[in-house]
Formats: structure tokens, C-alpha cells, sequence
């Protein structure tokens, strides 16, 4: 039974695509069965596993609407043990479409509920918002995991995560629980991302994860190539950080 992890955040250019895409081929690699869900109208995460969001006959859009099965619209990725739910631009239609649906907020829940038995994690690329799409994505989802860049106004909007998260686990999810803190476009060489770092390990003590995201030309490389970091260049630093990140996310599983 998959672990649904939504990746969230409202503000912009936190790496949380780059996060989707790089955590998701990471525990691939580890051979577990993984799911990403595109949920954002931008479709990065679609682009950057190599899938053209132009070509796309059915999409993630079609799901949620209740047009098609989420197993029959699932796109095959260079990594056997990855799946992909596509997006494209269509998605910004959904919002529109769902605001009169009965159980709006629960319509990704109720399409995963096949797909939950064939993986051993499903993730979840949120758009940067807390509008119905994101709402959804928790409303599934057992866990969420925030990025957070090593930058000075990195709490700025926090607050308002969290409070919608626990808005959500009081009205739609219960089960809802934070899996961690993700800092990334950490810079080693900037004294400000050190304090940044310790500022935010100290207001969040041990929920944040020990792995952190350094800003790395790689990572920015991969997805014009189509491909996640670790096959781009494995030997990346962050490639690395990635890879430390979904060990470190296993060894929470659950012994059977």
C-alpha cells in the first residue's frame, strides 16, 4: 500500500518540481515502486521526465474530472520502477470545473484508490498555491513534505502552509501528518544560508530532514535534457543530496 506524499509549497521557485521529480527517480533507484503526480498546469514534472505536455491525449486533468482511470493515463519513464500521471496546460481548467463538483477537495482521493496498491509511494507535485488543486493533493496524501530555500525570507508564507494543513487535517484528512522540512539551494559558501539553516532547525526541531539541497548546476541542466539529475550526472552533488534524501525517507518505513 503506497505512502502518499504531497510536495507543497504556495511560494514559487523553492525547488519543488526539481524535489518531485529528483525524490521520485531516487526511490525508483531504491527499487521501490513509485508514482509521480504532475498537479501543476506548468507540467514541469512532465517535461522534466521527459514527456511532451503537448502530446498528451489524457492527463492528470482528465482524472480528476472523472474522464479516465488514473492507471490508463500513467506514462512509462527511463526508470522502470517510475510512473508517471502527466499534466499539461489543461490542468487550470480544473479548478474552474470542480468548484460546483460534489466532494470537490476529495476527487484525487477517490481516483488513487486503485493506484495506491500497485506502488510503494506516490508523490505529488503541488502547484505554487493553496487553491483547490493543492487542496486536493492534501486531502490524499498520508504526509506532506515542504521545500524550503536557504534564503532570507524562506519562513515567509510557512505559517500559512501549516495553517492550511491543519485546516485540512481538521476538516478533510485527519491522517494528514508533516513528513518533514526540506531546505534546499543551499549554499556552502554563503554565511547568510548557514544562519538560515540553523534558524530554521532551531523553530522546527526535528522536522526537518538532515539532508539538505545545495544549488547545483545539474540539477539545472537535467530537465532540458529531459531526464532526472541521477541520470544526467549521477556523480552531482545534487544527484547526492537527493539520493541521501529518499534513504533517509526509507529508513522511516515501517518494518514488515
Amino acid at each position: 500500500m503506497a505512502q502518499i506524499i504531497a510536495i507543497a509549497n504556495q511560494k514559487g521557485g523553492v525547488g519543488k518540481t526539481t524535489t518531485a521529480v529528483n525524490l521520485a527517480a531516487s526511490l525508483a533507484a531504491a527499487e521501490r515502486r513509485t508514482l509521480l503526480i504532475d498537479l501543476d498546469p506548468q507540467a514541469n514534472s512532465t517535461s522534466g521526465l521527459g514527456v511532451d505536455p503537448h502530446t498528451l491525449q489524457q492527463t492528470v486533468y482528465h482524472v480528476l474530472i472523472g474522464a479516465a482511470p488514473a492507471l490508463t493515463i500513467r506514462q512509462n519513464t527511463p526508470l522502470d520502477h517510475l510512473h508517471l500521471l502527466p499534466a499539461n496546460p489543461d490542468l487550470i481548467g480544473a479548478e474552474v470545473e470542480l468548484i460546483s463538483a460534489l466532494a470537490r477537495e476529495g476527487k484525487l482521493k477517490s481516483a488513487l484508490v486503485e493506484a495506491r496498491g500497485e506502488y510503494d509511494y506516490i508523490l505529488i507535485d503541488c502547484p505554487p498555491s493553496l487553491g483547490l488543486l493543492t487542496i486536493n493533493a492534501l486531502t490524499a496524501a498520508d504526509r506532506v513534505l515542504i521545500p524550503l530555500q536557504c534564503e532570507y525570507y524562506a519562513m515567509e508564507g510557512l505559517t500559512q502552509l501549516l495553517n492550511t494543513v491543519r485546516l485540512i487535517q481538521r476538516e478533510l484528512n485527519p491522517n494528514l501528518a508533516l513528513l518533514g522540512i526540506l531546505l534546499t539551494m543551499f549554499d556552502a559558501r554563503n554565511n547568510l544560508s548557514h544562519q538560515v539553516v540553523e534558524e530554521i532547525r532551531k523553530h522546527f526541531d526535528g522536522e526537518v530532514f538532515e539532508a539538505m539541497i545545495p544549488r547545483n548546476v545539474r540539477l539545472s541542466e537535467a530537465p532540458s535534457h529531459g531526464l532526472p539529475a541521477l541520470l544526467y550526472d549521477i556523480a552531482s552533488r545534487g544527484a547526492t543530496a537527493y539520493l541521501d534524501l529518499a534513504r533517509e525517507i526509507i529508513r522511516r518505513e515501517p518494518l514488515s
